[in-house]
């Protein structure tokens, strides 16, 4: 397993890809309007459970639970926005997770089962409630140590609730 360094744990809510830098200050923009509208909130932070599925597991993640859908509208808002600038909506479902660890390609099959038989016990885990009150646009660069996360802008929440 590898574990994602504390200081790189995110809840990505639009993959960009390889982004030009011509267009960071069109996605800065869509970010501040949907701040804009936006007030903070709480999410709960628990489950656990891997992607693809659970015969394969190779992203170990934590749930966030969204109990008043105000993720989901800030997400679609984004989703929307970039949308209106030509980028290419997500295929899947959005799934608020924070990822804690991918499995390393070279473990065999025992790895999977080890994998989960803990997430099997940590099921019900339930770490609190954390707020949420800004976006932020990052670049990532990947290295052998794992990737290294550059803000490049930020849009904090200026909504009434």
């Amino acid at each position: 397993m590898r574990w994602v360094h504390p200081t790189g744990i995110h809840l990505t809510l639009k993959f960009l890809g390889a982004l030009p830098a011509a267009s960071v200050p069109e996605v800065a923009s869509v970010l501040d309007q949907a701040a804009s509208a936006q007030a903070p909130f709480s999410l709960t932070v628990g489950g656990v459970g891997c992607f693809p599925n659970g015969r394969n597991p190779r992203v170990v993640w934590v749930g966030l639970e969204d109990p008043t859908g105000r993720l989901r509208l800030l997400h679609a808002s984004i989703e929307s926005g970039c949308a209106a600038i030509g980028m290419a909506p997500e295929a899947r479902p959005f799934s608020p997770h924070l990822t804690l660890g991918r499995v390393r390609r070279e473990a065999g099959p025992e790895a999977a089962g080890v994998v989960r038989s803990v997430l099997d016990d940590e099921r019900a885990f339930h770490a609190g409630e954390m707020l949420a009150d800004a976006v932020h646009l990052f670049r990532s660069d990947l290295r052998p140590t794992g990737a290294v996360y550059t803000r490049l802008h930020s849009a904090a929440f200026r909504g009434s609730q």
